[in-house]
């Protein structure tokens, strides 16, 4: 049998299950990948975040310190001490005004007004007369202890402006009026803005580089060790056909030359295991047959000169060489399981008439041991390609199993019906016990090969491993539900070819 690469069977399996995989140049974010993400990205942006709003604020604060000093430079204390030293020498704040206007720096970055008692504006340093006006930090400076006042904020014309208001008072400390200087804003939140944006995408670029530069460490770490991980699943469910591709020569690609140098030797135990069982098989099966032969021989012939305790052995070893002789028969088909060789023999079958005689031979035995067998299988043919002689391994060893597991005086229930699915008709049959169950935890490994639920009773544990292998060769499905103490449901679901008409009725 040819060799698999992981990645096709990978694959394929997660594909049929429904699962999305990208291509080679894709990757899921799961595991490793969501964690790189969450722990590294995520720390990353976050320091990003904090830079970008931490620098943010402080260009603000930078920017705006810087206006506000320029700001300040028109309503210092040096000019309040100016227009207050006027006053002294007997001039009005409107004459000063003029002086100081005039003599005034920074008519071309701020405009300064020139305040009476009253609110109205006396002097600008644009030229323009200026009517009354809402200036909060007018009221504040005149209000205020140290005569001091900012405000930032959008006036009515929509303008965002910076002003700062010094108020001017006497000798006495009585406020006579006040000097305003101030300047628009909205080009410098307009650059401050700029920059912040321009900051935000040199992060935003960095970000980018830093996922795409680990891209290739998600490929060449994260994408072979889940390939690993699916491999060692597909190898520890029997699948020894599976072979790693090696892409790297690094520890990734020693630990792939690892899992397949185990893959191999772990498949030539297993075919040299087979093989053992499969020559045991047959090296036994012929002195079986012969034991069986003469022991019917011994016991069923002439017995007139056969003491009771000689005819008892010699039935003990009719009935022990049986038995051994269907444990024989379940290794040789447990060895043609193994290696693939386990083949129907198909022609047309009447499903349910083989069901019918194999539960009219179970019947005989069980009521010989104490059991109760009832059953329902309508008069009706169900046709379908298969191997009779298998449906029979079937029906006997679920049978045989549910006799097994049950107590003598216990009942047993067969109950066969037809279904359809999307137009394919189906018969289903159900084998029902009142036996000591299988356990919850048990209950998903029955079907595995050797899995035994129950050590004190008989058996190999291949049958059902066996048996399900049948169904499934006939493409049907194998089912099991117990309930611990309770007892056992089979379903057997087989698809049909046609389906005959139901048996008339007698008439009433």
């Amino acid at each position: 049998m040819p060799q698999a690469s992981v990645t096709d069977k990978v694959k394929s399996k997660l594909n049929n299950a429904g699962h999305r995989v990208k291509g080679a140049s894709g990757w899921r974010v799961t595991g490793i990948t969501r964690r790189w993400l969450v722990n590294i990205i995520g720390v990353i942006a976050a320091i990003f975040i904090a830079v970008l709003v931490l620098g943010s604020l402080g260009i603000k604060q930078y920017y705006y310190s810087t206006v506000e000093s320029i700001v300040r430079s028109g309503a210092s204390q040096s000019a309040v001490d100016y227009f207050r030293n006027n006053l002294d020498k007997g001039l009005s704040i409107e004459a000063s005004a003029a002086d100081y206007v005039n003599s005034y720096s920074y008519k071309n970055r701020t405009t300064l007004w020139v305040i009476d008692n009253d609110s109205n504006v006396l002097m600008s340093s644009n030229g323009f007369e200026i009517g009354k006006q809402d200036m909060p930090d007018y009221n504040e400076a005149m209000q205020s202890a140290d005569g001091d006042a900012k405000f930032i904020g959008t006036i009515d014309n929509g303008e965002k402006i910076m002003a700062v208001t010094r108020a001017i008072t006497n000798k006495d400390g009585v406020e006579v009026g006040a000097i305003r200087v101030m300047t628009n804003i909205d080009r410098l939140d307009s650059q401050i803005y700029t920059l912040c944006l321009l900051i935000a995408g040199v992060l935003l670029l960095i970000m980018g580089i830093i996922i795409y530069s680990n891209r290739f460490f998600i490929r060449s770490i994260i994408t072979p060790v889940k390939e690993i991980n699916d491999a060692t699943k597909l190898i520890a469910q029997g699948n020894l056909d599976v072979r790693i591709e090696k892409k790297y020569n690094d520890e990734i690609g020693d630990l792939a030359d690892s899992i397949n140098t185990m893959a191999t030797e772990i498949a030539a135990a297993d075919k040299m295991k087979n093989d053992f069982i499969s020559t045991i098989s047959h090296e036994l099966r012929t002195p079986l047959t012969s034991i069986k032969g003469w022991g019917e021989t011994l016991t069923f012939g002439n017995q007139d000169n056969v003491d009771p305790v000689t005819r008892k052995g010699l039935q003990i070893i009719v009935s022990e060489a049986g038995r051994l002789e269907g444990f024989v028969e379940e290794l040789l088909d447990f060895s043609r399981l193994q290696s693939g060789r386990m083949q129907l023999r198909l022609t047309k079958t009447d499903i349910l008439a083989e069901l019918e005689e194999t539960v009219f031979n179970f019947t005989e035995r069980a009521m010989r041991e104490g059991y109760i067998v009832k059953y329902n299988i309508p008069e009706r043919a169900s046709v379908a390609n298969a191997d009779p002689n298998r449906l029979k391994q079937v029906f006997m060893n679920i049978l045989d199993n549910a006799m097994k597991y049950s107590r003598p005086g216990s009942v047993i229930f067969v109950k066969a019906e037809f279904l359809k699915k999307e137009e394919q008709p189906y018969v289903q049959i159900k084998i029902v016990d009142q036996g000591c169950g299988i356990s919850a935890e048990d209950l998903p490994h029955v079907k595995d090969k050797f899995y035994k639920a129950n050590m004190s009773v008989r058996g190999s544990g291949i049958g059902l491993a066996v048996t399900s292998e049948i169904v499934n060769l006939h493409h049907g499905s194998l089912d099991i539900d117990s309930i611990e103490g309770k007892g056992t449901l089979v379903t057997i679901t087989l698809p049909v070819e046609e389906l005959g008409e139901p048996a008339p009725q007698p008439a009433q």
